[in-house]
């Protein structure tokens, strides 16, 4: 897998695409910067979403989501755990059961 592009590169170019002269097109933007044209595609639709234009989950709104899911998965977890302990420690003091003998 290629590695990412630094995110001041890729909101440089989006810039650049956006602010293009008439005539210019995307392709010869992304073969200038050296990106594939596809690439520069998503990235333009990315920040369209980002800045509200287009409808959908923006960068920030999927980083929450993705954080809130590992909590989530944690907090149930934690929560499988406690009630192993708590059926667990019900049975050890059930009546007749344990150490003492008379």
């Amino acid at each position: 897998m290629p590695k990412p592009y630094p995110s001041e590169f890729r909101d440089d170019v989006v810039r650049v695409a956006r602010n293009r002269e008439p005539g210019v097109s995307i392709d010869r933007i992304a073969k200038d910067f050296g990106v594939h044209p596809m690439t520069l595609q998503k990235w333009l639709q990315r920040a369209a979403v980002d800045d509200g234009t287009k409808p959908g989950q923006s960068r920030t709104e999927s980083a929450e989501l993705r954080e809130a899911r590992k909590r989530v998965r944690l907090l149930e977890q934690e929560n499988e755990v406690l009630r192993r302990a708590a059926a667990y420690l019900s049975q050890a003091n059930l009546p007749g059961k344990g150490g003492t003998r008379s």
